[in-house]
């Protein structure tokens, strides 16, 4: 006897009105990169260069979850039961990807002029950088309110959010090579960027990868989940348990559960299975409303374990 349970399998979508945030927010960034490329070319500064190559991947990224923002809202057929929702988690991890190059990019270059500074017309810097700011900003306004709805936006906020550090970084060494003279302040900014995007970048790997190799979701513990299923009323034994994530705001779990042998013939099995399902969709921080439960007697258990043994 075996049961699937899905409440609120809808939680995490992301709506039109995410759509055109991510629009506007990709809008104002691609333009940002235009008018920084122009600028890192007429000032050859490493800050606004690689400013400029944080917004190109920003703006690649932010084309990815607009792309993906929208295969998302399409529904499950019978050839792809979850739709597309997972394509936000392969879009947040190639945002991820291109910001770990632009990081190590930027680390190397900067090393590399911390010895050999070039000449950096500061006032143009300052202008360029100022502009990267402004457009930043915006972008921040515009995505704050739904920076939590899922990996995607999530990633889009950190990247735009980061992004406005690293014109404010470029502002900064403008000001000071203007006052001081001091050339190695470009690279310096240069290497800060660098600083911002690595930890992000490796981070969000990190989630997105846990997500595709379908680890247990974070803060759910599998252990503490078979107590409680091993302590309901009739449940003799659990195996076979698996939980994971299938996008944001959406977790699963399965497993066996072995009950009373009398169960099936006394009508236990229906109230076990409605125990089990209520357990791990009420009684954990996590909660899983969508739940997949087979019910079987230990007799079955070993008839199953006997053909794994003996095929």
């Amino acid at each position: 006897m075996g049961a699937g349970h899905d409440h609120g399998a809808s939680g995490g979508a992301v709506t039109s009105d995410f759509r055109v945030r991510l629009g506007i927010a990709f809008g104002l960034t691609a333009t940002m990169v235009v008018a920084q490329a122009v600028g890192s070319v007429l000032t050859g500064s490493l800050a606004l260069l690689t400013d400029t190559a944080h917004a190109l991947a920003d703006a690649a990224g932010l084309l990815v979850a607009l792309i993906a923002a929208t295969l998302v809202l399409r529904p499950p057929t019978s050839k792809r039961t979850w739709g597309f929702r997972r394509i936000e988690v392969i879009a947040a991890l190639g945002q991820a990807t291109l910001l770990l190059g632009v990081g190590v990019y930027a680390a190397i270059e900067g090393v590399r002029r911390l010895f050999e500074p070039p000449d950096i017309p500061a006032s143009e810097l300052v202008v360029f950088g100022i502009i990267g700011l402004v457009m930043n900003v915006v972008s921040i306004v515009v995505l704050a309110s739904s920076r939590g709805a899922n990996f995607n936006m999530r990633a889009a906020f950190l990247e735009v959010l980061n992004d406005a550090l690293g014109s404010l970084g470029v502002i900064v060494a403008a000001i000071v090579i203007a006052t001081t003279g001091f050339q190695q302040a470009d690279a310096i900014a240069g290497l800060f960027i660098a600083a911002l995007i690595a930890p992000r970048a490796f981070l969000l790997m990190k989630e997105t990868t846990a997500v595709l190799m379908e680890f247990t979701p974070s803060g759910l513990d599998l252990d503490d989940v078979r107590r409680h299923i091993l302590e309901l009323e009739h449940v003799q034994d659990v195996h076979d348990l698996h939980a994971s994530t299938v996008a944001t705001g959406l977790p699963t779990i399965s497993a066996h559960v072995v009950v009373d042998d009398g169960c099936f013939s006394d009508g236990h099995a229906a109230e076990v299975l409605e125990d089990v399902q209520r357990c791990v969709e009420e009684h954990f921080s996590v909660a899983v409303p969508h739940s997949t439960f087979q019910i079987e007697t230990a007799q079955i258990r070993e008839r199953e374990s006997s053909a794994v043994r003996h095929p």
